[in-house]
């Protein structure tokens, strides 16, 4: 019975850990949607995916297609939101907005900004980084 309970136990910790992260994930895209709204932008779509890839955000800046990924963290143990984005998730990214670009007839200039949210241990946005033109295609 114990180690039932145990097994149990284990399976639940990992799913709650797993919709932690989803959860900060979601609020973190909320917050960097609001703060680029107040920054100007107008956001165009949120969580564009083909199979392959997702854009968090897409926004307009003053005529220019902006590409958001958004990294939100409640601790930089495992590092900061930027230091996640490798060259494997940043070509990811790009190929995603290609295709983006192609689904909607869009040629205008674009570039890829980055949004880090580092939440406190209450879970309020404590430091927000905007990179904007983080990388290029």
């Amino acid at each position: 019975m114990n180690l039932f309970r145990n097994f149990f136990s284990k399976i639940s910790s990992l799913f709650s850990k797993k919709t932690k992260k989803k959860t900060t994930g979601k609020i973190g895209e909320d917050i960097a949607a609001k703060f680029l709204t107040r920054k100007g932008y107008r956001i165009l779509e949120r969580n564009w995916r083909i199979k392959g890839g997702e854009i968090d955000i897409v926004a307009d800046d003053r005529g220019t297609m902006v590409f958001v990924e958004v990294k939100a963290r409640s601790s930089t143990e495992y590092g900061t939101g930027e230091e996640a984005i490798t060259p494997h998730k940043k070509g990811k990214i790009i190929n995603t907005a290609k295709a983006y670009l192609k689904y909607k007839g869009e040629d205008r200039p674009c570039r890829f900004d980055v949004i880090a949210i580092l939440f406190d241990k209450r879970g309020k946005a404590k430091e927000i980084n905007h990179i904007e033109d983080a990388f290029t295609l």
